[in-house]
């Protein structure tokens, strides 16, 4: 910093206080030219499309956390390395969206001094005829016997009815034509760029204000929206409580069909829907690819498994009936199922519950007493479980699956296991500690996504805009035509005075429509053919009067 007390001679030259600003003023125009040019927004895209792919390698927790928890138990040693280069939440990423940043203000910088520009174009007149039109790719010359106004008005009415705009200069010896056709070619450039940019900033406010959560839902039982009621959400930074949509809904029934060798083919869901408080329950079937929507709110099917029932018997006499907690699927082919039933609080005062942590298979098989499952159809549906007694943990305030036991009250021994079996529908298995336990069958949950997009709808009309504007830049010529019209003149041999025509032409893309257009517009004129000379006889004869 200058100190402006200093004396004259102490202080530094003007000069050397602004070197710096004027170097750093110069090196951030070059970096801005740099970001905001044509050739680093595609360098841009290209990497947008490059930094995408993990997204479609790797399962994404927004999607299927199912699948990164099984990546994650497959994978013990390459998932955590992964996962700190946030290859599970592609896009959601610091590498990623600090890529989209930079297209976006790319794309800006690049589009607003073009926009500007074509403007202006649009509102001028096609350029001035060149001097030397021989220098161009496309040339021709032509001498007609016609006044060269008489050309020039030919010439203009060809190149109109072509669809051409015709602007004509007249000077001291010559009349200049300049034609220009295809300035929409540009518009479309414009609008497709401008359409992804619209893009860009719809997904931007999709993310903003937009959310999606997953919920399973077994039959029988139902749904409200609210954060609290997912199993797994993410939210936009814009986005609280207040901002869900009031859609309610019940699961009446589910169906899954399946292939000859056993694969799940199509998930149907029957739903009673309640769009806000007090309106009317419809009722709807959704699928797979079948949503239901509402409010730009969306309700998806994206999996189903099955939630066993059971009942238990204490040994005072205590009946808890349907028992049910959803198992989820640890093999997509057989569907093999894993889960836990608490029952936290006995009502005997001592503060103990009762835990089965079971395995479903939705066709069973036992072999060598340990039950596996052999088909994903529940053809004999069958379940392993392990009874456990004692602290669930569950009071204590720390986060807990439902899906699993808290291994270390285990491992304390303040979770104690009491007894084991394998049963099929209606069979029952006692316990140590007089625990009767029931398999009473099963019920199906659907896996729901509710996924609410604020920009889904300007995302379609992005992409339209996108597809006709790049329709227009590829499919419509650009074209400008020159001539110069010289003449009359005398003509050497044959006596007549006549005109010469000499054209050019340029086309973005090629010059073979160009060359073709000249030749149509020479066509259209007649070219002067020299007076023939008349034969010997006729040249002596003398007429009679």
């Amino acid at each position: 910093m200058t100190d402006l007390h200093a004396p004259p001679e102490a202080r530094p030259p003007a000069a050397a206080r602004s070197f710096l600003p004027r170097r750093l003023g110069r090196w951030l125009v070059r970096r801005w030219r740099w970001l905001t040019s044509m050739r680093t927004a595609v360098v841009l895209l290209f990497l947008l499309a490059l930094a995408a792919v993990p997204g479609s390698l790797f399962p994404q927790r927004s999607l299927t956390p199912s699948a990164v928890s099984r990546y994650f138990r497959e994978n013990p040693e390459l998932a955590p390395v992964l996962d700190t280069l946030w290859v599970f939440d592609v896009f959601s990423s610091p590498w990623f969206s600090a890529v989209y940043l930079l297209l976006f203000i790319s794309l800006i910088g690049c589009l607003v001094p073009r926009c500007i520009e074509h403007l202006r174009a649009s509102r001028a007149d096609p350029p001035a005829v060149p001097r030397h039109l021989h220098r161009l790719p496309v040339h021709a010359a032509q001498e007609v016997s016609m006044p060269a106004e008489a050309v020039a008005e030919q010439l203009e009415s060809d190149l109109r009815a072509a669809r051409f705009r015709v602007v004509r200069r007249n000077t001291e010896t010559d009349v200049e034509i300049s034609a220009e056709r295809g300035r929409v070619k540009e518009t479309g450039n414009l609008v497709f760029h401008l359409s992804l940019l619209a893009l860009l900033v719809s997904l931007a406010s999709g993310k903003m204000w937009g959310y999606e959560g997953s919920i399973l839902v077994t039959e029988g039982d139902g749904f409200c929206n609210s954060f609290q009621r997912y199993d797994r959400y993410v939210a936009g930074p814009l986005v609280d409580q207040s901002s869900l949509t009031p859609l309610c809904f019940d699961l009446q029934d589910f169906r899954a069909t399946y292939e000859l060798n056993g694969t799940p083919a199509s998930f149907t869901a029957d739903i009673g829907v309640q769009d806000r408080p007090g309106a009317p329950t419809r009722q709807t079937t959704i699928g797979v690819n079948d949503p239901f929507r509402s409010e730009g709110d969306r309700l998806y099917v994206t999996g189903h498994g099955f939630t066993p029932l059971f009942t238990v018997t204490l040994a005072d006499g205590t009946i808890f009936e349907q028992l049910a907690a959803p198992f989820l699927p640890r093999d997509s082919t057989t569907f093999a199922s894993e889960g836990v039933v608490k029952l936290p609080d006995l009502g005997d005062g001592s503060g103990d519950g009762v835990a089965l942590e079971g395995f479903f298979a939705p066709t069973g098989l036992v072999q060598g007493g340990v039950l596996t499952s052999v088909d994903a159809r529940p053809l004999n549906p069958q379940v392993a479980v392990i009874g456990y007694r004692g602290y669930l943990g569950l009071d204590a305030g720390d986060p807990q699956s439902v899906f699993s036991l808290d291994q270390t009250l285990i491992d304390q021994g303040r979770l104690g296991r009491i007894g084991e079996a394998n049963l099929s529908v209606g069979q029952t298995a006692t316990f140590e500690d007089g625990t009767v336990v029931r398999f009473d069958g099963f019920r199906e949950f659907a896996s729901l996504q509710v996924s609410h997009d604020p920009g889904q709808v300007a995302v379609l009309i992005s992409a339209i805009t996108m597809l006709l504007g790049l329709l227009v830049a590829l499919l419509v010529p650009r074209e400008r035509v020159f001539a110069r019209i010289t003449g009359p003149q005398l003509a050497g041999s044959g006596g007549g005075r006549l005109t010469t025509v000499s054209l050019a032409g340029l086309a973005r893309g090629g010059s073979g429509d160009v060359q073709e257009r000249l030749d149509a517009v020479l066509a259209n004129l007649p070219a002067y053919e020299p007076a023939k000379p008349r034969a010997a006889d006729d040249r002596n004869a003398v007429s009679t009067p």
